[in-house]
């Protein structure tokens, strides 16, 4: 019996391997598409757009690509998928639908998932009405906005029904008729027949706000004129309609209709008292949107005052969940297209304070979307400058009110504080921060800072500032921090209560050097608090027990608080610095001018606080001093002044 044979050895070449990301990515087409990076879980993490696909995505693969937020993405990113479409601009309105579909967490988007009020008109019925609403787009109906006032929304519409009469979707009567039509739509060209036999007349016509749709007073043809008047007016083209307007009260009183003309005359009012509640900002009549975009470092928002006709007609303001993590143009960039993938409201200009790419591109998409040429454009100086400022300073004000409204401050120092337990190995999150900062000019008046945030606030009444005692040549970071330390952390000072309790974690301004000065004077403490060091240039984190810096995510909160400790700590250091040199300044200066002695010298001191004011103070004002004669003035004014 012969035995069974042995299963053969697999051969390691024929064995799958799974190919690189840029082996993929080596694949990909070079046509124009959308690119979808996603993660372990399969879940799009970021949505692209691009001209030419493969080129584009090897950027992300080789780290080419130098926003701030590629490597972090890169390392969550598994795999990808794409999608091959005609033209750029086919890109641009995929991409669009994409975010919308996936809202991947590295684009920008709105922070809040809340609805924006709109004005809509829903063209695809006989008879349109128009209507308030929060929902999402629907195929059939146009919309105005968005509006972030939903009073002013509502107060819009209001007036608008009393200067063009025009059937409201919550009308019962209204929704009758409609499901009337849609059951026979054969009967649409003899509408106004059908209804005014199977309707009765709603509340609206009775007190001249409805046109009478249900009543059968008005066929499609002029109710069609109604809505086209209704539409240009939301567009901004309100001269037009006043015009019309004022050419039927004039053909009324001519054919002496003057209870016609009165009717129209106070629809004329009432476009003026609504005209009267906006701001005239422009001359000439201009029709323009202007993108003022303010940025914290994990938040930001935008506002856009959309001007038509010379005209603020209204201003809105949107939160977006990016911020510095994020370069401005890709900040501006994403939202623009956000923005204008939800309104019809589309100008013929939209002033942005930031270059784009791909202006070109989504020029042609909003040309596209308004039957006519649009201009994106940077205004440098003028009016448009001076409300794109505005426009800006706007955003500013719009993001502390959410802040404050939402607590997300609150939030993001709780995140913050959990992240860095996280990322520093502590045992617990650091509730209280030092920091310490050295400041010099070339080894002279060399002080010190030490700022303290506790529970993730500055706590200024625990600041603390040192004048460094060594005899220095050169500035040197290394002693003076050995020294502050030596003297904070000395058992004299940590029994002292003034100096508050013990800190959970000790940050130095600066690289290894400052770092390696700390951990030595702990040591040599016998103080085991856990310690780390924050570099200016590239925001990185230098821990003792590892050679490899810690680098937190760019816009993340830990990242936030932490330079924004290190930035406390920077100026008031750098202020203290300031404050004695110019201290010894003036001394020196004094000490050259006949007739001041010591007790003079404190008189002008006392009087003026600082050299800068001295020198800014005139004759009188300096011999107004007590003890100061008006010769001694004299010589003072007169040195101040030769030294500029």
């Amino acid at each position: 019996m012969s035995e069974p044979e042995r299963p053969a050895a697999p051969d390691p070449a024929s064995a799958h391997v799974e190919p690189t990301l840029a082996e993929q990515v080596a694949q990909v087409p070079t046509d124009p598409g959308c690119y979808l990076w996603k993660d372990a879980k399969g879940e799009v993490v970021y949505v692209g757009k691009a001209k030419n696909l493969r080129a584009r995505m090897r950027q992300y693969v080789t780290l080419a690509d130098e926003r701030e937020k590629i490597p972090l993405m890169m390392q969550v990113v598994k795999s990808f998928d794409y999608v091959v479409v005609g033209s750029e601009h086919e890109a641009l309105v995929l991409e669009r639908n994409l975010i919308a579909q996936y809202h991947p967490y590295f684009n920008v988007d709105y922070k809040d998932d809340k609805s924006y009020p709109f004005i809509a008109i829903t063209e695809s019925d006989v008879f349109p009405a128009i209507k308030y609403t929060r929902e999402k787009h629907r195929k059939g109906t146009r919309y105005f906005g968005p509006y972030t006032d939903a009073r002013a929304a509502r107060e819009t519409i209001d007036t608008l029904r009393k200067v063009v009469p025009i059937c409201v979707a919550t009308c019962a009567e209204w929704k009758r008729a409609r499901r009337l039509l849609e059951r026979d739509p054969d009967q649409a060209a003899v509408a106004n027949m059908v209804l005014a036999e199977r309707c009765r007349p709603c509340f609206d016509y009775h007190v001249g706000r409805g046109p009478g749709v249900c009543a059968g007073m008005i066929d499609t043809v002029e109710y069609a004129r109604h809505v086209d008047q209704v539409e240009r007016f939301l567009q901004g083209h309100r001269s037009e309609i006043v015009g019309e307007l004022t050419e039927q009260m004039r053909a009324a009183a001519a054919d002496l209709d003057f209870e016609r003309a009165g009717r129209i005359k106070a629809r004329l009012d009432s476009l003026d008292a609504l005209d009267d509640r906006q701001q005239v900002v422009f001359s000439s009549s201009v029709s323009l949107d202007l993108v003022g975009v303010y940025r914290e470092e994990t938040i930001s928002c935008a506002c856009v005052f959309c001007v038509r006709e010379g005209r603020t007609v209204r201003s809105v303001e949107f939160v977006l969940d990016k911020g510095l993590d994020v370069s401005e143009e890709e900040l501006v960039s994403g939202f623009v297209k956000r923005y204008y993938d939800e309104t019809a409201d589309v100008p013929s200009e939209v002033d942005l304070d930031v270059e784009l790419s791909d202006a070109e591109v989504i020029a042609g998409w909003l040309a596209e979307k308004r039957g006519h040429s649009v201009r994106l454009h940077r205004p440098r100086r003028g009016e448009k400058r001076h409300l794109l400022d505005m426009a800006a300073a706007n955003a500013r004000h719009a993001l502390m009110r959410y802040m404050v409204r939402t607590g997300y401050a609150d939030d993001r120092t709780n995140k913050a504080l959990l992240q860095l337990e996280s990322a520093l190995a502590l045992d617990a999150p650091p509730l209280r921060i030092e920091c310490f900062d050295i400041s010099t000019l070339h080894g002279r008046f060399t002080v010190a800072s030490m700022v303290v945030f506790t529970n993730g606030r500055p706590d200024k009444s625990q600041y603390r500032r040192f004048k460094v005692r060594a005899e220095l040549d050169e500035a040197n970071d290394f002693v003076s921090m050995s020294e502050v330390l030596g003297r904070r952390y000395a058992p004299e000072r940590m029994a002292d209560e003034r100096f508050g309790s013990r800190p959970d974690l000790l940050v130095v301004d600066g690289g290894k050097p400052q770092l390696t000065a700390a951990v030595r004077q702990l040591e040599e403490l016998g103080l085991d608090i856990p310690v780390c060091g924050l570099a200016k240039s590239d925001e990185e984190i230098f821990v003792p027990w590892d050679d490899t810096p810690v680098v937190l995510p760019s816009g993340s909160p830990s990242l936030y608080l932490i330079k924004q400790v290190r930035d406390e700590s920077h100026r008031f250091a750098i202020t203290f610095h300031r404050e004695l040199r110019d201290k010894a300044m003036t001394v020196s200066v004094l000490d050259d001018v006949e007739g001041v002695g010591p007790k003079r010298k404190r008189a002008l001191l006392r009087r003026f606080g600082s050299l800068k004011r001295l020198r800014a103070a005139s004759e009188e004002e300096i011999a107004a001093t007590p003890g100061i004669p008006a010769e001694v003035a004299h010589a003072v004014f007169e040195t101040l002044r030769a030294l500029g």
